[in-house]
């Protein structure tokens, strides 16, 4: 897809719900072992590994720590009407609170269950099987936490190495690993807690790695310089701080967020978009993230940066966001609906419009295929939807204009 000219180099745009922090001394931070497997590094926490006997079609078994999935299997197909039939937009159902997905080069998805930690294969055709691929295990779900989002290596036709960020007991990281080899630790040490444990990860065009963190409960710690919680933070792919974040030894490049719903930017950019709910009776924000900035949670403090646009009344909750052409997709939980609007030159958004309203409940994740689509997953057995006999599912769409076959 064409990158839209959002911004300058160094700006990462995010739809966020929280802002507020003030610069200050680095945070202290030791990288974690890269490539090694050996679960060393910051917190001293356990590695996330792979469940024994796990391959690629393997069927695996869930961590101890998560609840089992609600069925035995996924299964592809519609399990949704569509006039009278079924839907040819949903590519899998009876998933399991499917919250990660990356676009792999042939035009599949993997799709990671953030309370199994599996991850499966998903066809952009209906009807195809879904396969489980790996399991990752030691994770906790407390407070949200779990397999909460995937990116791949930008080297990926040369390392197929996958990026996952997840929730172990002990803390929020950031692991990478092959279909069948070893899960390794890449950075290490960011706090988790009883709730907000947020996570996002994107690579921008020059290979380095943006992570959007939570502030896991402790609205304080966005605004405190030395702790890794409710922050962008930009890393080597081997976790180590990225040349050029505003101190030389710190990871962190912005700060400010209570959470981070998504994380986004234009292919070909360093433009970063983010999401997340806004705590109060506003209307939930968009950020566009740029280095050294604070933010405005816990408090919008003088020097914080406000955000660009907010979504509109009565579709709070974001749960991710796609950048397409030149239009920002942002979906919204509450509002049962995926908005879009257009992305203008000079960095700001234009109004939203929503589409998808009421068709498949709460959505979640929201991805930009290269071949124009888009890829979103649905969240409706969390609590708070209506869940239908299909639910979870993973849905295709091909926007009007955007130049891709409809699904």
């Amino acid at each position: 897809m064409s990158g839209a000219s959002v911004g300058a180099a160094g700006l990462v745009a995010v739809l966020l719900a929280a802002c507020g922090a003030s610069p200050g001394a680095a945070p202290t931070w030791v990288p974690a072992p890269s490539f090694q497997g050996d679960g060393g590094g910051q917190g001293g926490a356990a590695p996330v590994i792979p469940v024994p006997g796990q391959g690629p079609g393997g069927s695996g078994s869930p961590s101890s720590s998560a609840p089992a999935p609600r069925s035995s299997a996924p299964s592809s197909g519609s399990g949704s009407t569509h006039r009278g039939g079924q839907d040819p937009s949903v590519v899998a159902t009876r998933l399991s609170a499917p919250t990660g997905l990356a676009i792999l080069p042939d035009g599949t998805a993997l799709v990671g269950e953030r309370t199994t930690g599996r991850i499966v294969l998903v066809h952009p055709e209906p009807g195809k099987p879904v396969k489980t691929v790996r399991t990752l295990g030691g994770l906790s779900t407390r407070g949200g936490g779990g397999l909460l989002d995937l990116a791949l290596s930008p080297n990926y036709a040369q390392d197929n190495l996958i990026f996952a960020y997840v929730t172990t007991r002990t803390d929020d990281r950031v692991v990478d690993f092959t279909l069948t080899g070893p899960v390794t630790p890449v950075f290490t040490g960011i706090p988790t807690g009883p709730r907000d444990n947020s996570g996002r990860i994107a690579f921008g065009a020059n290979g380095d790695l943006y992570i959007g963190t939570g502030d896991a409960g402790a609205s304080s710690s966005a605004a405190n310089p030395k702790s890794l919680a409710g922050k962008i933070l930009r890393v080597t792919d081997i976790g180590r701080p990225a040349p050029g974040n505003p101190a030389h030894a710190s990871a962190v490049f912005a700060r400010g967020f209570r959470t981070v719903a998504g994380l986004c930017n234009p292919i070909g950019t360093s433009v970063f978009y983010e999401t997340g709910p806004q705590p109060s009776d506003t209307n939930d924000p968009i950020n566009i993230i740029g280095r050294a900035r604070q933010y405005q949670w816990p408090a919008s403090t003088p020097d914080a940066v406000g955000p660009i646009a907010s979504l509109p009344s009565g579709f709070r909750s974001p749960g991710g966001c796609a950048i397409q052409g030149t239009q920002l997709y942002v979906t919204s939980l509450d509002g049962h609906a995926l908005l879009h609007a257009a992305l203008h030159p000079n960095g700001t958004v234009g109004k939203f419009t929503a589409m998808l309203h009421d068709r498949y409940g709460r959505l979640r994740t929201v991805v930009a295929a290269p071949d124009g689509a888009l890829w979103l997953t649905t969240s409706n057995r969390d609590g708070h939807g209506h869940p239908i006999p299909a639910d979870e599912r993973v849905i295709r769409i091909v926007p009007a204009g955007s130049g891709g076959n409809p699904a």
